[in-house]
């Protein structure tokens, strides 16, 4: 048996940009992965099979083996067990990241892995090589930045996910997106001030997620999270990815855990910047 590991990534920002003739929209952010994480187990079988209790419908991860079959990958058949630990829905990359750790089984095997996980979605080709970067175009440029200084997160996830589509069409209907150009500025300025190593609490102006907007009018009370967490002491406080988990950053795991215990459930602590 295989053990691997599918970390979850924090949107420190994102900035949408213009929708595109093929319906993706162009983009700016900073992935970073973060401590917590799904595990999956991976041994023979008689046929490929995967197994992911709590995820209804069929499970990108599943598709992601489909998608190495029909490239040719030749390892027998598998199952892949996944024990998820990253709430769904949440903004996290959960389900990516889990496809992202099926397409590293066929490193060396399989051409052009970072071509086929742009197939399967914007967020699983930084998850190949979990690292902070900074990802512009549709997911697929990926821009590697240096570890930066310690920080922790504490993630406030709520009890219900919101939907990544319905969440693009709601900002496509509030007029969240910005211009091409606002968006390459955007990106220099986030390259400026991350390759130089910092906690993203060196640049807390820069930290904003254009599709807040969207996520509160489809789901008002998740504005709540926010408010909890700065009442714990979080030194910023934003959205990661669709939503509709709020997260707020601490400088050190003390204060996080601090946090963590003054909110009570469904608040985690993550360490952040770094995987597992």
């Amino acid at each position: 048996m295989t053990e691997l590991i599918a970390p979850a990534k924090l949107n420190l920002c994102l900035y949408l940009g213009p929708l595109r003739s093929d319906g993706l929209h162009e983009l700016t952010s900073i992935f970073e992965p973060l401590s917590l994480h799904d595990r999956l187990r991976v041994s023979e079988n008689d046929q490929d099979v995967v197994i992911c209790p709590g995820v209804s419908g069929e499970n990108i991860a599943t598709r992601a083996l489909r998608l190495l079959r029909s490239e040719g990958w030749r390892h027998p058949p598998v199952k892949v067990e996944i024990e998820k630990r990253i709430p769904v829905e949440a903004g996290l990359g959960g389900g990516s990241a889990d496809a992202a750790a099926v397409l590293r089984m066929a490193a060396g095997e399989v051409e052009d892995l970072p071509g086929l996980a742009i197939m399967l979605g914007a967020d699983v080709p930084s998850q190949l090589d979990p690292t902070i970067c900074l990802v512009e175009g549709v997911g697929q440029k990926l821009s590697p930045l240096p570890e930066p200084e310690q920080h922790w997160v504490v993630l406030l996830p709520h009890e219900r996910g919101l939907s990544t589509a319905q969440v693009f069409q709601e900002a496509d209907q509030l007029g969240c997106g910005r211009s091409q150009e606002e968006i390459d500025e955007m990106s220099r300025r986030l390259w400026a001030v991350a390759s130089n190593g910092v906690s993203p609490l060196a640049y807390p102006g820069l930290l904003s997620n254009d599709l807040e907007p969207a996520a509160l009018s489809l789901k008002p009370e998740i504005g709540i999270g926010r408010q909890r967490l700065q009442e714990s002491g979080a030194d910023f406080t934003g959205m990661t990815g669709t939503g509709p988990t709020m997260f707020g950053i601490f400088p050190d795991g003390e204060s996080a855990q601090a946090a963590v215990e003054a909110i009570g459930e469904p608040a985690i602590a993550c360490r952040a910047g770094v995987g597992p």
